[in-house]
């Protein structure tokens, strides 16, 4: 008897410590005097130390205070079929450090998710690219798109700027959208209590889209060659676009945008590769040239609010790390060619934005004012991101 004790105490004792042994510890830090949350952490699998029989696929994020398990999210950056980083989004107070634990659990442990953000190719609809999360949708347009309008086939879009879906829910809507548009053509720019697409775009930069200067004129490219989705889940959705080598006054242009949205943003982020240019114009509409610009330096950023149908709109562009250049109202007669842009600087052939909106009737911003706050606060936390310490 006392033998089988003892086993069993060695066989408890060994699961207590193989547990303990697999928590690794990370110490997440705000620097700033204002509360965080809805701002992702990202835990690079080439940080953590994994024991031998431990798979960075199998990691929990357990807040060490609270015991609770967090929502995460893995992402195969690369492409090679492993996961790269394990995303979560922690709540801490101003000028505090947290810790939290890596840890493996059951199954079961796994607190239920919905994937909020969320993007996929749309080949029923033409080719769209679309994505979206909990607060904002967006799409741009692929080369079928293009050949309809270049063949005098109705129904074709040629652009390489960026549409705002204008939804009024929390919860996912492209694919319930597009089927709405299958049944009936045309019926998502009709607001059925979830919002509606009558954002137009034209050949302007939309919310986002790029250019470049040559002396006093700007050029664009035409729409995305090819596409490629790297994530969806509660947390990020993120993708590629390539685009066919562009002329900027006999400059050739070569262009790759990486995009990603995040849970509880506003603004997507966009990682623009491009050789030809030592900087971009990403540029905001001006439909009807009815709206307010504005630009903050200090914090880098642009906004556009205007009204919008019985509503008001605003968009902005954000650059984080003082890259901004400088902007630009440029106005002119010609039709969607009117923007607000931003020029950013090229460091290493690589220009960092981010780009989004917001619709009055989403309730989640009420005026210009509350907008533009929010951009400086976006800046800052951009600008001085959560840190990340390996204990």
């Amino acid at each position: 008897m006392k033998n089988i004790i003892f086993c069993l105490f060695l066989t408890v004792f060994a699961f207590m410590f193989s547990c303990k042994q697999s928590a690794y510890v990370i110490t997440v830090t705000n620097t700033l005097n204002t509360p965080r949350s809805f701002e992702t952490v990202e835990i690079s699998k080439s940080n953590i130390n994994l024991k031998e029989n431990d798979s960075f696929e199998n990691l929990m994020v357990r807040d060490s205070e609270t015991n609770e398990i967090l929502v995460s999210q893995f992402v195969d950056n690369n492409q090679d079929g492993k996961a790269d980083v394990l995303l979560f989004q922690p709540e801490i107070d101003a000028n505090t450090s947290k810790q939290f634990q890596l840890v493996i659990l059951g199954e079961e442990s796994k607190p239920e998710t919905i994937e909020y953000c969320y993007s996929r190719f749309v080949p029923e609809r033409t080719d769209d690219y679309a994505w979206e999360n909990n607060k904002v949708a967006f799409r741009t347009f692929g080369p079928v798109a293009q050949k309809m309008i270049e063949d005098n086939i109705k129904g074709g879009t040629l652009s390489s700027g960026i549409d705002a879906w204008l939804k009024r829910v929390d919860y996912p809507i492209i694919n319930k959208w597009y089927k709405r548009n299958d049944e009936k053509l045309g019926a998502y720019h009709y607001d059925e209590g979830e919002g509606l697409d009558n954002f137009h775009v034209g050949i302007s930069r939309g919310v986002g889209g790029i250019a470049v200067k040559i002396d006093t004129s700007y050029y664009i490219s035409k729409n995305f060659t090819s596409w490629k989705t790297i994530t969806t889940g509660p947390i990020r959705t993120s993708f590629i676009l390539e685009y066919a080598d562009w002329d900027a006054n006999g400059q050739k242009i070569s262009e790759v945008k990486h995009i990603s949205l995040d849970y509880g943003s506003n603004l997507s982020k966009f990682e623009v590769e491009l050789s030809g240019a030592t900087s971009i114009h990403a540029g905001l509409t001006l439909h009807e040239k009815d709206g307010i610009p504005a630009q903050n330096d200090d914090a880098g950023w642009i906004s556009y609010w205007q009204p919008h149908g019985d509503s008001e709109l605003g968009t902005a562009i954000v650059v984080p790390n003082g890259q901004l250049i400088s902007s630009e109202l440029f106005d002119t007669p010609i039709k969607d060619w009117s923007n607000l842009y931003a020029q950013i600087r090229l460091n290493q052939g690589k220009a960092i934005y981010y780009a989004g909106f917001t619709w009055k009737e989403s309730k989640q911003f009420n005026s210009k004012s509350e907008w533009e706050k929010y951009l400086t606060e976006f800046s800052n936390r951009v600008n001085n991101p959560l840190l990340v310490n390996y204990n």
